[in-house]
């Protein structure tokens, strides 16, 4: 338990951040998770929103400092790489 009326209030406002982090961090998961799965799928123009969808995801999460930027870069690319490897075939 806090000591402190700050430490109170520090706590509180720590778990209010952790529940939106946790809420933004499980929908980016969600979203980058369909897009693979249409990638896999071959459809071609829910695949390409569903990858712009996730991508945008990644990005506001990175610009809100839920996940690491180099961390959105990364699930970027290989979502990319997927897609780009789907249209190929």
């Amino acid at each position: 338990m806090p000591k402190t009326k700050t430490a109170e209030k520090s706590a509180r406002s720590a778990r209010r951040k952790a529940d939106r982090n946790k809420a933004i961090r499980s929908g980016t998961k969600s979203k980058v998770t369909r897009a693979e799965k249409l990638v896999t799928t071959k459809k071609s123009t829910e695949a390409r929103t569903a990858v712009t969808e996730a991508i945008s995801s990644l990005d506001k999460a990175a610009k809100r400092k839920v996940i690491h930027p180099n961390t959105a870069a990364r699930k970027k690319s290989r979502l990319m790489k997927k897609y780009n490897a789907s249209q190929k075939k």
